[in-house]
């Protein structure tokens, strides 16, 4: 098949408006969120189950590569094209427009099909009291549940642990070059794949179909995984063997049309704390002892460094306000006016660059104040900053715990939040992941860009807060250090200064962490910015011994785009 009968065959498959071939339309799809470009012959957007599957067979059949995507807002490149030194044509697959989601089990569980967000599962599930594995961080820029699954997405929540699933629906390509349908949900939905996708998509199975397999919808050890403060290895990464199975785990090396995922009793009682200190080894002490004491574990606990805090507060101004007073649901549509309006803008040569980046910052600054005075005094006195989410028994014992610790304010303080501040300290969390974007797109002419790592120290690492040798250090502007804490996961924004080499300092910065014993990536995958380690390479392997899907994951290329 040639590539214009490719392009005839998809549009008659999914019609010829979801199948875009104009770059500057399919620019969005082919842009990482913050790194990487490339090419591709056309974006498909299919509606249906059945219209994914004629999807993939017309792209085996034409010999093309397969990026599956669904909201692209990974970090590291690995949902777009990534170059254009690809060995064969690119289409892109993008899931968004089914995004289907089935209660099983009395809401016990779930199937998500491939468009399926995170937030609207939130609200799936809130009438019945229950949540998803992930409430917070990503899910609020629309990402999808089957994305956090195959990028081992780890979330906030220390009890969860990674996104993680055994039963799956998913195709692959044997060693044949076959493509082969393979049902491991748990569900009886018929034998050809037209039948199993098509009874999938419109519900069309009775609970009696619907069987206990004995396979995991989650890890049900993190809990106690985490628990393991003294072990000499971190709690969770993305390369971990444990964590590797099927669509788990898989980056793009399968097309997965489906998950079924375990949801959780929402806590009844719970209670915020926001905590400063300027002494490191006070939340060293805290995080030991919640973690190896406590009866019930913390539900949360998000880390902030001062100069994080500072960058957030006025560069991620407009995204408080508007997640506060919009809501999450409608981010994607923000990002997709966005890029329309770049889009625009790159077409009149008097526009500047990052044209939406630069508007919304100096709208921001018509914004009335949104931090509450109590965050202000606490950034003023203090440079570490855990905002700490208890539930159930852990809310007393966090109670009593604190007013011990922090007794006579030697070592700090804390605040018991009432719901505006908790709020507010949150949404500022949130917005830490993009600020540092926001700065290099307003800074351009003095940041050369950004270096993200995401990294998990080993669970016995009471030395967790970094310190740069000179020359490093020399060449940065800002170092953004975030995450989640209890975890030991740590994501570490570096704004280095116009004119030094990125991929140099990165890796630089790695061999320090590869001294410390940290892992990394801890929860956005590979992508094109870090290299497999064997492990992760023998999987991706047996998963698409044909290298078809998504080829380059994990094969850092000295390339980088880093624009």
């Amino acid at each position: 098949m040639n590539k214009q009968n490719l392009l005839d065959t998809l549009r008659q498959i999914v019609g010829a408006k979801y199948v875009m071939t104009d770059p500057a339309k399919t620019e969005r799809y082919r842009t990482g969120y913050r790194f990487g470009t490339g090419n591709a012959i056309a974006v498909v957007r299919p509606a249906t189950l059945w219209e994914q599957w004629q999807v993939l067979e017309a792209c085996v059949a034409a010999d093309v590569i397969v990026i599956s995507q669904a909201a692209n807002t990974g970090i590291t490149g690995g949902s777009n094209p990534f170059g254009n030194d690809y060995d064969r044509d690119v289409v892109v697959i993008n899931t968004m427009r089914n995004d289907t989601i089935q209660l099983i089990n009395n809401g016990e569980q779930v199937v998500c099909l491939p468009g399926s967000t995170l937030n609207h599962l939130e609200q799936e599930l809130k009438p019945l009291g229950r949540e998803p594995h992930s409430v917070i961080g990503s899910s609020c820029i629309g990402a999808s549940v089957i994305g956090g699954v195959c990028n081992n997405s780890g979330g906030s929540l220390v009890q969860r642990g990674p996104a993680y699933t055994e039963m799956s629906l998913f195709a692959q390509l044997n060693a044949e070059g076959k493509l082969e349908l393979v049902n491991h949900l748990g569900i009886d939905l018929g034998n050809t794949p037209k039948e199993i996708l098509t009874n999938l998509q419109e519900g069309k199975y009775a609970t009696k179909d619907v069987h206990n397999t004995g396979k995991k919808g989650h890890d049900h050890d993190y809990c106690n995984h985490v628990r393991k403060i003294d072990a000499n290895t971190p709690a969770r990464f993305n390369a971990d063997p444990a964590r590797l199975y099927e669509a788990s785990g898989s980056a793009g090396r399968l097309g997965v049309f489906a998950v079924r995922v375990d949801t959780f009793p929402s806590e009844k009682t719970t209670a915020v704390f926001y905590i400063g200190t300027n002494d490191t080894s006070v939340l060293t002490q805290l995080r030991r002892d919640m973690l190896g004491s406590f009866e019930q574990i913390p539900i949360s606990g998000e880390y902030i460094h001062r100069t994080a805090f500072d960058i957030a507060a006025k560069y991620g101004k407009d995204t408080f306000w508007y997640i506060k007073n919009v809501g999450t649901e409608y981010l994607p549509r923000l990002f997709a006016l966005k890029a329309w309006a770049d889009r625009v803008a790159k077409k009149l040569p008097f526009m500047p660059h990052h044209f939406s980046e630069k508007f919304l910052q100096a709208t921001s600054k018509l914004m009335p104040k949104h931090l509450p005075q109590t965050l202000i005094d606490y950034r003023n006195n203090y440079e570490h900053h855990l905002i700490l989410k208890m539930g159930g028994k852990g809310v007393e014992e966090a109670r009593a715990y604190l007013k011990e610790k922090f007794a006579d304010g030697t070592k700090g303080a804390y605040i018991e939040c009432d719901a505006k501040l908790a709020q507010a300290a949150m949404l500022l969390r949130f917005a830490v992941a993009s600020a540092a974007i926001r700065y290099r797109s307003v800074h351009e002419k003095e940041v050369e860009d950004i270096v993200a790592l995401d990294i998990a120290l080993r669970r016995n690492d009471d030395d967790w807060f970094e310190r740069l040798p000179k020359e490093i250090d020399d060449k940065i502007l800002h170092k953004l250090y975030y995450g989640h804490f209890m975890c030991h996961v740590f994501h570490q924004d570096y704004v280095i200064k116009k004119g030094y080499n990125c991929e140099e300092i990165e890796e630089e910065m790695l061999k320090l962490l590869d001294k410390r014993g940290a892992q990394y990536p801890a929860e956005h995958n590979v992508g094109h910015l870090y290299h497999a380690n064997d492990d992760l390479k023998h999987f991706y392997n047996e998963l698409d011994p044909t290298n078809s899907f998504n080829p380059g994951i994990g094969k850092t290329s000295k390339k980088k785009d880093w624009k």
